[in-house]
């Protein structure tokens, strides 16, 4: 599987890469015809930090920030972030800032939660949301009701690939989109015309990576 990987270029700023894999892959919603590998941008600092400038630069002249919520193994890439935001003399709304970088946990039935000692930086807070990928959107509208809930104001999305130019009636800004993958499929598991074609599912793939059939 590992020798149809292919290197992608983000549109917006050549430096930046991810890997995919072509083939047939069955995320918990959907199923799709590429891997997205996004480990180097969520682990290797200078990836992660170039991918961070890049999404600095689209919302720094937007909104102020108070906080990132960072999903999917994004915490490298959000402290760049928040770095970049609140950089001195910058043109940032968020120049100057404390930014606070936070993660939240996820009980027994999936929903998503933040102690007490966190809510503090979400209460009444402006929220920027940092997702690795989203494929269908329905981890980024569980965010959000989460978010509302702790009376988190939504400033943003970000993520480093989307499927969904929009979730919910907000914008994604993403780094890498369906555009930049040729031919790409993201359908129910029902609906898939690779399983009704009988190819062979490849893997099963989350946001921590991919385990082979």
């Amino acid at each position: 599987m590992e020798n149809r990987k292919k290197i992608i270029r983000a549109s917006s700023n050549r430096n930046i890469t991810l890997e995919i894999i072509p083939g047939h892959f069955a995320t918990n919603h959907s199923h799709i015809n590429y891997f997205v590998d996004l480990t180097t941008l969520k682990s290797q600092f200078r990836s992660a930090k170039a991918a961070a400038e890049e999404l600095a630069s689209r919302f720094a002249t937007k909104t102020p920030v108070d906080t990132i919520v960072c999903l999917e193994g994004t915490e490298m890439v959000g402290a760049f972030l928040a770095e970049e935001l609140a950089r001195p003399g910058s043109l940032s709304l968020s120049q100057g800032a404390d930014i606070a970088v936070l993660t939240p946990e996820t009980n027994a039935n999936n929903q998503m939660l933040f102690r007490d000692n966190m809510q503090k930086m979400v209460w009444n807070k402006n929220i920027l949301l940092l997702i690795s990928s989203a494929s269908t959107g329905k981890t980024i509208i569980r965010s959000m009701e989460c978010l509302k809930y702790y009376n988190g104001r939504l400033a943003g999305v970000a993520a480093l690939f989307s499927a969904e130019p929009q979730v919910a009636g907000v914008n994604v800004e993403a780094i890498f989109t369906a555009n930049d993958l040729p031919g790409y499929i993201n359908s129910l598991s029902g609906d898939c015309p690779m399983c009704r074609n009988g190819q062979k599912i490849d893997a099963i793939v989350n946001s921590f990576g991919y385990s082979k059939i």
